[in-house]
């Protein structure tokens, strides 16, 4: 159930499986505090200002992830 959270925030699951959320969440509180704490989290990322990073940051990053491809 946890892996389809954002997409039952986002409103990109069927009624059937909506409802079978639902029904779970209305017993379950630590999948309560899972839910509140992703919107809460999408609600402070959506409120960000953009922010440029470094070039040398993204070279790096660039890197990193080359690196973890070939492992």
């Amino acid at each position: 159930m946890f892996a389809r959270l954002s997409e039952y925030i986002d409103n990109e699951l069927d009624e059937i499986t909506c409802r079978d959320i639902e029904r779970h969440m209305a017993d379950c509180k630590p999948c309560q505090v899972c839910l509140g704490t992703l919107k809460r989290t999408i609600k402070l990322c959506e409120n960000m200002e953009d922010q440029s990073l470094p070039q040398d940051f993204s070279l790096k990053l660039k890197r990193f992830i080359e690196n973890l491809t070939e492992m």
